[in-house]
């Protein structure tokens, strides 16, 4: 299976040259070039390593590494800078990238280090969200409950990670918003609107809702509760 690399610089140039090498060498590479655009390529697709430039508009690579980690992907991160101070270095691996790289390099240095770091991430598991019969595979961006595959817009899937991950506990509107938008947050109600799409997916056709919405505070999921039992009077 050839492995997917997503290559996130500014530098058109550089960009392109190592998204062109790392075809060349017979893996997959698509290209960002922005901290936010690499966030949202990382949310839709299934890749196995990326290649992140330090400094990037809009999130640097550190925020963009910290974000991802934090929402619980665990693919491996390679750090691409021009910066060799070691508290940058230090930075960027204490943010959760697996490696670095100093530019300028050649790419033969590139390639192995590449090789390398996906050598050494064969056989990990990708951390996978289950809560009750539903579960969301983050390596390949699908979701299923009780065995049935979901068809969740690329929001409805980031709402869904997050309330998986802080299950059964509430999760306020600010923090949804900021996994969907970022900073820059829409001026319509658009959270609400994604919330009842994903309620059609998760919940409607199912018998019990897992979806609970806390006036005041926000959105949580949890299992469903089984069907009360009908009893009999004697």
């Amino acid at each position: 299976m050839q492995e997917n690399i997503l290559v996130v610089d500014d530098n058109d140039d550089i960009r392109s040259n190592v998204a062109e090498y790392l075809r060349a060498k017979g893996w997959k590479a698509e290209e960002a070039s922005t901290g936010p655009m690499a966030v949202a390529q990382v949310h839709t697709g299934a890749f196995d390593l990326v290649l992140l430039d330090l400094g990037l508009p809009g999130m640097d690579g550190i925020e963009v590494c910290r974000k991802l980690r934090s929402e619980g992907y665990s693919l491996p991160i390679m750090m691409l800078t021009a910066r060799d101070e070691l508290d940058d270095r230090v930075a960027g691996l204490q943010s959760g990238a697996d490696d670095y790289l100093v530019k300028p390099f050649s790419l033969r240095e590139l390639s192995a280090r590449v090789e390398a770091v996906l050598r050494r991430s064969q056989g990990k598991v990708v951390k996978d969200l289950k809560v009750g019969d539903l579960v969301l595979y983050l390596s390949t961006a699908s979701a299923e409950r009780e065995g049935k595959t979901l068809h969740l817009s690329p929001a409805c899937f980031q709402i869904l990670r997050v309330l998986m991950s802080k299950s059964p506990n509430i999760v306020p509107r600010d923090e949804l918003e900021k996994a969907l938008w970022g900073g820059d947050r829409p001026d319509s109600d658009s959270l609400r609107s994604n919330l009842w799409l994903l309620r059609n997916v998760v919940d409607k056709p199912f018998a019990a809702p897992m979806i609970k919405t806390h006036p005041g505070f926000g959105w949580s999921i949890a299992p469903a509760a089984a069907p009360a039992k009908a009893t009999e009077d004697k």
